[in-house]
C-alpha cells in the first residue's frame, strides 16, 4: 500500500479549490490504514484540523437512520413493503402536482397547486430509496406555522405531520426526488420503538459500536469544537460563513436525514461496521449481513436511475439510502460499493467486498465540485492506494 498519490490530491485542495479543512480516514477490518489532516478548523485559519473536531455529516445521517430501520425490519417490526400508513396516518390521503418538472430554481408545489390524489400507497422502502414522491421543502407554510407556534419545543413527530401536509413532486413509487423521507423515517422509528429517535440510535447503534461523540443537537459545551462552516455561492464561488444547520427544525428535533453532528473517527465505526457485514469493531453486530447487502442494492428502475444521476455519479443508481456502484468502469472501487455524501461535503464509502470504509469530511455548502471531483477523486486515489 502507498497512498503518496492521495495525501498530495489532498493537500492541494486548499490551493486548488479554497477548501480550508480536510480529514480522512481509510479503515479496512477495523483497522486503520490511512489518516491525513490538512489545513484549519476555525475561520481566521490559526487552529488545525485535528481529531477532536465536530462536524455538521448532513445527509452522511442516512446511513445511520438506514440501520436504524433495517435493525427493525430485522425484528419483525416495521415490513419494506408496509404503507407508511401502518405507522403515520397523517400520509393517508395524498396528492401530488400533475404538472411538477425538476428544474433549477424548484418551484414546490403548494395546497394552492392545482394537484391529484395520489392513487398508489407510500411505503416504507419508497421512502428509504427517495421514490415517496416528498419534496425537501423545509420552509413549507405548514413547517413554518409549527415552528412559530410550538417554538423549539416542536417534536420530530409534530413536524413530520407539516411534512404530510404538503402535496407531493409525484405520485408514490415514479420518480426519483431527493427528499424528507428519511426525516419521515426517523418518526416511524419513534412510533415503532415508543422511545425518541436519538434515543433508538443511542441504545441500539451508538452506544454498540462505542460512538460516544455523536449528536442530534449540539451540547452548549461542545459547541466550540465545531468546524468553521462556509457556504459557496452557486454562480460566483464566493465563500462566506455559515453557522448552524438549518435541518434542525427545533431544539427537540432529530433530523434522521441531516441530524448528525460527530467526529470522523466515531463515523467511521458505524460506516466500518456495515462494511465488515454489520459487525464493529466492539464486536456487536448491529446488523446482519443479508441486511447490509439490502441496503446497497439498487432500488430504482431504468429510469428512475437517470433521474437518480443527472449526469453524475454514473455508473451508480440508489439502493435504500445510498448511491449503488452497478457497472465496472466508472471507479476504482468494486461493483456493491455504497454510501452517501452530505450537504457540506461529506463522503461516506463503504466496500463489502474488500471489508473498506472512507470517510471524508470538509465543511463548505453549496460546493458542487466537491461531489463531481473531490469525492471521485478521493475514492480512486484511495484504491490505488491500497493496490500499490
Amino acid at each position: 500500500m502507498n497512498f503518496d498519490k492521495l495525501t498530495a490530491y489532498l493537500d492541494s485542495l486548499k490551493e486548488q479549490y479554497g477548501v480550508p479543512g480536510t480529514d480522512i480516514k481509510v479503515v479496512k477490518d477495523h483497522k486503520t490504514l490511512y489518516r491525513h489532516m490538512t489545513g484549519f478548523s476555525d475561520y481566521e485559519g490559526t487552529v488545525p484540523v485535528s481529531d477532536k473536531d465536530l462536524y455538521d455529516i448532513y445527509s452522511a445521517s442516512k446511513i445511520a437512520t438506514m440501520t436504524a430501520v433495517m435493525q427493525l425490519v430485522e425484528q419483525g417490526k416495521i415490513g419494506l413493503d408496509d404503507p407508511v400508513t401502518k405507522y403515520l396516518p397523517e400520509f393517508s390521503e395524498m396528492y401530488y402536482d400533475p404538472g411538477f418538472k425538476f428544474g433549477f430554481p424548484i418551484k414546490m408545489p403548494t395546497r394552492e397547486t392545482a394537484t391529484c390524489r395520489a392513487d398508489r400507497p407510500m411505503l416504507i422502502w419508497n421512502l428509504m430509496s427517495m421514490t415517496a414522491g416528498l419534496s425537501y421543502d423545509t420552509m413549507s407554510p405548514s413547517i413554518r406555522k409549527v415552528r412559530e407556534e410550538v417554538g423549539s419545543e416542536a417534536s420530530t413527530r409534530e413536524l413530520v405531520r407539516a411534512i404530510a401536509e404538503n402535496p407531493l413532486l409525484y405520485n408514490p413509487g415514479t420518480h426519483y426526488a431527493y427528499s424528507l423521507a428519511h426525516d419521515v423515517l426517523a418518526a416511524v422509528v419513534e412510533v415503532v420503538s415508543g422511545i425518541t429517535f436519538g434515543e433508538y440510535m443511542r441504545k441500539n447503534i451508538f452506544d454498540p459500536l462505542d460512538m460516544k461523540e455523536i449528536w442530534y443537537q449540539v451540547p452548549e459545551n461542545e459547541a466550540g469544537r465545531i468546524v468553521a462552516q462556509y457556504a459557496m455561492d452557486f454562480r460566483t464561488g464566493e465563500m462566506k460563513r455559515q453557522e448552524g444547520n438549518t435541518f434542525r427544525l427545533s431544539e427537540k428535533y432529530e433530523s434522521g436525514g441531516a441530524g448528525i453532528l460527530t467526529t470522523v473517527d466515531e463515523y467511521s465505526k458505524l460506516l466500518d461496521a456495515l462494511a465488515c457485514g454489520g459487525t464493529g469493531a466492539t464486536g456487536n453486530r448491529i446488523l446482519r449481513e443479508e441486511s447490509v447487502k439490502a441496503i446497497g442494492t439498487n432500488r430504482l428502475n431504468p429510469d428512475q436511475v437517470k433521474e437518480f444521476q443527472m449526469g453524475m455519479r454514473l455508473g451508480y443508481g440508489y439502493g435504500l439510502g445510498v448511491r449503488v456502484l452497478m457497472e465496472e468502469g466508472y471507479a476504482k472501487s468494486p461493483v456493491g460499493e455504497f454510501g452517501w455524501d452530505g450537504a457540506a461535503g461529506a463522503y461516506a464509502l463503504i466496500d463489502p467486498v474488500n471489508h473498506v470504509s472512507v470517510y471524508y469530511a470538509q465543511q463548505i455548502l453549496g460546493m458542487m465540485k466537491a461531489y463531481s471531483e473531490i469525492h471521485p477523486a478521493v475514492r480512486d486515489l484511495v484504491y490505488e492506494g491500497l493496490e500499490a
